[in-house]
């Protein structure tokens, strides 16, 4: 039986990605891709001629068992995201419970995260941190910040550029408008950017601007 391996794939500049993962992705039998567009450009940037299956939350439940099949059947797959490391906020937690549930060796490759740099720059401490990803965005909101507001170790939130200043002002809201936090985006790009300071502060900072790419929000605790 052969086995399903977690390949992290660079948040930002391409030259994030590990001489293993590269040799990985050669040498699987297919590689399952979040979005094989996005994931072709970098196929193509390092001449890996794979073949890629679609691999997303859409569809997942639904390729899943043929995929389990394929291992099983002696077909070593690599699953990537768009970004960064499966199942960190991204497809990847179902066939990892499948493969294990059917025996399969699952085996993750170390890489690119983007909250790890987020958290590391943001100068609040990092002993002891929380990583909570994406807020819920309707129901279920309100009652995961009013936990939050207990909450004494260090805060890790993902965030879209659209409902960022949003966030900030719900989080000032609950948490107080003098809680120190920071913000980083574009991790790795050209144009990657960390703000600090408190909740308010930076929700008057990106009100100004308009903001692009994806965002960690790091928040100080109680």
């Amino acid at each position: 039986m052969s086995r399903l391996f977690l390949v992290p794939t660079p948040v930002g500049n391409l030259e994030d990605i590990t001489l293993r993962a590269l040799r990985v992705l050669k040498e699987v039998s297919f590689i399952l891709a979040e979005d094989t567009r996005k994931s072709g450009n970098l196929l193509r940037h390092y001449e890996i001629s794979t073949s890629m299956v679609s691999h997303h939350k859409f569809n997942e439940h639904k390729t899943v068992e043929k995929i389990i099949s394929r291992i099983k059947a002696g077909e070593d797959a690599a699953l990537i995201t768009d970004a960064g490391t499966p199942a960190i906020s991204d497809p990847g937690f179902l066939i990892v419970n499948k493969c294990v549930e059917a025996g399969i060796d699952v085996e993750c490759l170390p890489g690119a995260t983007a909250f790890v740099p987020a958290l590391v720059v943001s100068g609040l401490p990092n002993e002891r941190f929380c990583f909570e990803g994406f807020l819920p965005q309707k129901k279920g909101r309100q009652k995961r910040l009013q936990a939050l507001g207990e909450e004494h170790r260090t805060m890790i939130f993902y965030e879209s550029p659209y409902r960022l200043v949003k966030t900030l002002h719900q989080l000032a809201e609950v948490l107080g408008e003098d809680r120190k936090a920071s913000v980083s985006r574009e991790i790795s790009k050209i144009h990657e950017e960390t703000q600090r300071g408190t909740l308010k502060e930076l929700e008057q900072y990106f009100s100004s601007k308009t903001v692009k790419g994806e965002i960690v929000i790091v928040v100080e605790g109680k």
